[in-house]
């Protein structure tokens, strides 16, 4: 696999984050910081974007980077609505879009580097090119669109509840 340290470091780190969206999304429907998993969630994810801009196959700076610094400025908007604006039903939309969209973008270098790796004798993929990296980015963004309506709804309904 030829990981280096760091490279080791962030994969653990970035598995730990996907775990915490992942529960969060079966538990809450939704990346919540206000629990466990959504913690789990903000911190691993921003350790493993930090330490993303340490890691290049490409050498230099590259769009790898650009997608890590995105990620970091979505999810600091995302902690920036939750612990500033508690009373505004508004920003929870906004709030759950930006976690969730930092999620799906996080798929992106995820699903490239493990379907190039993996299994290590015949990876499921040669490079970024390869149709089965394509064909499944598409269903994570349809699944992203679907749950982003989904969590609008719900959000709906709590917002309600919370004035009525």
């Amino acid at each position: 696999m030829n990981l280096s340290g760091l490279g080791i470091f962030h994969t653990i780190i970035g598995i730990s984050a996907l775990a915490g969206a992942i529960i969060g999304f079966i538990k809450y429907g939704k990346i919540s910081l206000a629990h466990l998993s959504g913690k789990v969630y903000f911190y691993a994810t921003l350790i493993t974007s930090l330490s993303a801009l340490g890691i290049s196959k490409a050498g230099g700076f590259n769009a790898g980077h650009v997608f890590s610094l995105f990620i970091i400025v979505l999810i600091s908007v995302a902690y920036f609505l939750f612990s500033s604006k508690k009373e505004s039903r508004r920003a929870r939309y906004f709030e759950n879009f930006l976690l969730s969209f930092s999620f799906f973008l996080s798929l992106v270098p995820t699903i490239n580097e493990t379907f190039t790796r993996v299994p290590i004798e015949h990876p499921l993929a040669k490079d970024i090119k390869d149709p089965v990296i394509g064909q499944t980015l598409f269903i994570i963004f349809l699944l992203f669109i679907v749950g982003s309506v989904f969590q609008f709804m719900k959000q709906r309904k709590e917002n309600v509840g919370i004035s009525g």
